[in-house]
């Protein structure tokens, strides 16, 4: 699904009909589309009553053409006209058997409120991408009336909104007070980026694009490199797994991470990589934490690393670069902490230095002091890098040229601030520009996290992760998705395909796991990494 601003959407219908496809042929493309969703929802044969909110603009216009197609498939079919005359599409519902009501005449709202009371449906319809807020005072005592009338009843119908719920602004996510909170929006040819943005997402209930027609080769349409995650793209991504597979079929993940202060994220990282599917999953931790984690994961295998005091250190690197061989993918920074040490080992690793020290206490993890410095043995695997890890490469100079591209980076806004320098709030304030920015200018693949999680590729294209949910702010919820991204990788795919793969998964585990325990308020990150495989199993 392409994610589109309202000037490129208007750019693309006018490019559309001077092509060919004429206004008029795309509100009807629009309005049949509406129809058939609203065909397919579970409604009873006796319960088909729908009835429209029509505004004066175009989808209105979309409303009208869906009334008439569901008229003339039997359901009764009411419009009531906001600012608008009874025109062609107007005439046209009469013609199929459905009824026109006008709000001017309607002072006291008392058919507003009896067709609401009776329909199974509410199609929004008033206003479209071309709002501009406040509403005026006529419209919005309209939509203000409809609000209260559906907060009062018991069993209310299923509000379905026609492009965006009316009074939204479609770029900046702004919304009116009197903005109808929509069971589902279903959006013409493309998502309006607002619709994506809070406090509009709020009012989105499910989001589905129907087609309008629109050419494949149209130009103003492939110019737009932004998309949104959605099931379909998901499992055309998943590797196939084929009946006579064995566990080098799926890839090998190498999880560099944790600290005596933060062991689970290792074991979450680790498992993660396993649940999305990954062959074999190698952690390679600080020795101490060894005891700790090996009864609780016995799937996995272990390269101990030395440490100073339960964090990695320096000359952990010659240790991680002998243990490379089999790994097809490797994740570095989960729970690693901030300590000196540890910048020194992701120096001296990704820069292909190992150094030998002698060491106390790791007998067996270095060589002798008498060796010189070595290269690594063979080439470092494509790379994800999380969490600490991204905090302590940051103080590393020109540390992206040290990375073997592209990697995948994936920052919530306080790590991308330290990469970057901008503040948090310059961030957050455009998080696809900055994010689509960094990663051409570094040559990785950004996943920039938090509500609606962004994935920018050096190439250019865009993808945005269309899930907003506490569920997801909780402690080591980050480590599942750097996991379940390596395990991804290890199988096989694209830096930014892997990226996109593991955060729609990883969202929607979210969101499951707060539906299993009916709150997000009790959702730990064990809870997500347990509901993986519950995402996995509706995307085949």
């Amino acid at each position: 699904m392409k994610l589109v601003s309202v000037a490129e959407m208007k750019a693309i219908e006018k490019e559309a009909d001077a092509n060919g496809l004429s206004y008029a042929q795309m509100m009807e493309n629009a309005g049949q589309g509406l129809a058939e969703v609203i065909q397919e929802l579970p409604i009873e044969d006796s319960d088909r009553e729908v009835f429209a909110l029509v505004g004066p603009g175009n989808n209105g216009g979309d409303a009208l053409v869906a009334l008439s197609h569901l008229a003339a498939d039997g359901w009764q079919a009411r419009a009531y006209l906001i600012k608008r005359t009874k025109d062609e599409l107007a005439k046209r519902l009469e013609g199929a058997g459905g009824e026109l009501l006008f709000a001017d005449e309607d002072k006291n709202f008392q058919d507003l409120n009896a067709f609401i009371q009776t329909a199974a449906i509410v199609l929004d319809g008033v206003l479209g991408t071309g709002v501009k807020l406040p509403l005026k005072s006529d419209v919005a005592n309209v939509l203000a009336e409809a609000q209260a009338i559906l907060d009062e009843m018991d069993e209310a119908p299923f509000v379905v909104a026609v492009d965006c719920p009316s009074g939204i602004d479609c770029d900046t996510g702004e919304a009116a007070a009197e903005s109808l909170p929509a069971d589902l929006t279903v959006t013409m040819a493309a998502v309006k980026q607002g619709l994506l943005k809070l406090p509009a997402y709020e009012l989105i209930g499910n989001l589905q694009v129907v087609d309008i027609g629109l050419p494949e080769d149209l130009p103003s349409l492939n110019s737009v490199t932004t998309e949104v995650a959605e099931e379909d793209m998901i499992a055309a991504l998943l590797p196939e797994r084929p009946l006579d597979s064995h566990k080098g079929t799926f890839g090998a993940s190498l999880i560099v991470a944790g600290s005596v202060n933060y062991t689970g994220a290792a074991l979450l990282a680790g498992r993660a990589a396993y649940r999305v599917g990954a062959g074999l999953v190698t952690m390679a931790v600080p020795s101490e934490l060894h005891t700790a984690l090996a009864g609780q994961f016995p799937e996995a295998t272990w390269v101990l690393l030395p440490h100073e005091l339960g964090v990695i250190s320096e000359d952990a690197a010659e240790v991680l670069a002998k243990n490379l061989e089999r790994a097809t993918a490797i994740l570095v920074g989960p729970g690693f902490g901030t300590e000196e040490t540890t910048k020194d080992f992701l120096q001296n690793f990704f820069s292909g230095k190992t150094l030998s020290k002698k060491s106390t206490a790791r007998v067996g993890f270095i060589q002798n002091e008498s060796e010189e410095k070595k290269e690594a043995n063979g080439e470092i695997p494509p790379v994800v890098l999380d969490a600490d890890g991204l905090k302590l490469m940051a103080k590393i100079p020109n540390w992206h040229k040290l990375l073997p591209a592209p990697a995948v980076l994936t920052p919530h806004p306080g790590e991308m601030s330290a990469l970057t320098g901008l503040s948090k709030e310059e961030i957050q304030n455009d998080r696809q520009k900055v994010a689509s920015q960094f990663a051409k200018e570094w040559g990785h693949v950004v996943v920039l996290k938090g509500a609606f999680t962004v994935i920018a590729s050096p190439d250019g294209r865009v993808t945005v992760i269309p899930v907003a949910s506490p569920a997801l702010a909780r402690a080591g919820t980050g480590d599942v998705l750097a996991g379940l991204i390596v395990g991804l990788r290890a199988q096989g795919l694209e830096a930014f395909d892997a990226a996109v793969a593991g955060a729609w998964i990883h969202a929607q585990a979210g969101l499951y796991a707060a539906d299993d325990l009916g709150t997000t308020a009790s959702v730990l990150a064990g809870d997500v990494l347990n509901s993986v495989s519950d995402v996995l199993s509706d995307l085949e």
